[in-house]
């Protein structure tokens, strides 16, 4: 076992990332299609890795406090990057989606447990592999594992759980993109946002218009308002409300960005600047990047063949349910193309794969100032709380 600290952890990550930057350019296809960058810097590291296990048989153990730390800065940024004219714009649209994405659990669980009859497993292997893992990632897979260890009968369940959201994580990584791009050429559809992009910068842009007290401010802003949304999270638990803690990081921001400016005119504040754009794509980037690349694959052979078939029923079914309902009920505009390359990631794998696909869409096509308000604000929503509820409702009828 070769264990790496947070420095070394944080270098091979940076080092990663540019590895998929580089690839992107180099590939013509992974840039056309939309794939993430730090998905294909972050697949190719989870593979090299474990050709390392599987020939030397030594394992790397990354240290990923930081990890969790760039999460919240990822978040705090989209907060500071959303306006309430934005939020106000989305308000149809997020109403039409979470609905969409309720039924949507119903239907992926659906497709788990019909899966899991024809093979012959247990149906609620077919669970797991539905919106307790996809929808719902590693978070809920590793609080329901017990439930069905010890009430189920399942002493496996959190390895087939973890196995199912990492390969979810892969394939929502994969298809998000390539969705947004058929979508956009097939109805030649444009941004007609005139802002900036809320993380990155558009590809053929070359330079940017940052300097030392842009940079500065805009740390500033992201660490006071990081520490605001962390101590909301406190506040909101003492009152018995479970909230996860980027999302209050994200209120936030939200609330911050569309009051301080308004009440300090003299302040000045870093929403729509090039500054906060490129701090937010490198803690998304460097997120993702050291989640893929320290996924232990060699814990998941014993259970690929199943679950690979399950994935693909997953993807086949998902597919679909993106270009024919979600993207024509939103509108069938180029916001409903980037929130149906976010929700591919967001229904097979988490919200940054969401938001890396989102990501990748924009960088190229332009920016979708709604896609990035309304995505953040349904992931935690349904992924959780709906989540919670309809699987316990299954549950019981299997039962």
């Amino acid at each position: 076992m070769i264990e790496l600290g947070s420095r070394q952890t944080l270098i091979i990550a940076i080092l990663v990332l540019f590895l998929g930057k580089w690839l992107n350019k180099k590939i013509p296809f992974l840039r056309d299609y939309n794939i993430p960058e730090p998905v294909t810097g972050g697949v190719l590291a989870s593979l090299v890795f474990g050709a390392f296990y599987f020939l030397a048989d030594k394992e790397f153990v990354f240290t990923l406090a930081d990890r969790d730390t760039l999460f919240l800065i990822f978040f705090t940024t989209i907060g500071l990057s959303a306006q309430v004219k934005t939020l106000i714009e989305g308000g149809k649209t997020l109403g039409i989606l979470l609905v969409l994405a309720i039924a949507y659990l119903f239907i992926q669980n659906l497709v788990g447990i019909g899966v899991s009859e024809i093979t012959g497993v247990n149906p609620v292997i077919g669970l797991i592999g539905g919106s307790v893992s996809l929808s719902g990632g590693f978070g809920t897979t590793i609080a329901w594992s017990e439930v069905f260890k010890n009430d189920f009968g399942i002493p496996n369940a959190i390895e087939i759980g973890i196995a199912c959201a990492t390969f979810g994580l892969l394939l929502g990584g994969l298809v998000g993109g390539p969705i947004a791009r058929f979508l956009i050429n097939r109805y030649k559809l444009k941004s007609e946002s005139a802002e900036e992009l809320a993380v990155g910068v558009k590809h053929e842009k070359v330079s940017l218009n940052v300097d030392y007290f842009s940079v500065l401010n805009t740390i500033l802003v992201i660490a006071i308002t990081m520490g605001v949304g962390i101590n909301l999270n406190i506040l909101i638990l003492g009152l018995g409300i479970k909230l996860p803690t980027f999302v209050s990081c994200l209120i936030a921001g939200l609330v911050l960005t569309n009051t301080v400016p308004y009440f300090f005119k003299k302040i000045t504040w870093p929403t729509n600047t090039p500054s906060l754009a490129l701090i937010s794509d490198l803690s998304l980037g460097l997120f993702l990047a050291m989640s893929l690349m320290s996924l232990r694959l060699w814990n998941l052979i014993d259970l690929a063949g199943p679950i690979i078939i399950l994935l693909l029923f997953q993807v086949i079914v998902l597919v679909p349910f993106v270009i024919f309902v979600v993207f024509r009920l939103l509108g069938k505009d180029y916001d409903a193309a980037v929130i149906s390359a976010g929700y591919a990631g967001l229904g097979l794998g988490a919200t940054p794969t969401a938001f890396a696909n989102m990501t990748a869409v924009t960088k190229k096509f332009g920016a979708s100032p709604k896609a990035f308000i309304v995505i953040p604000l349904v992931g935690p929503f349904v992924g959780g709380i709906s989540n919670a509820f309809i699987i316990k409702f299954l549950l019981d009828l299997i039962q």
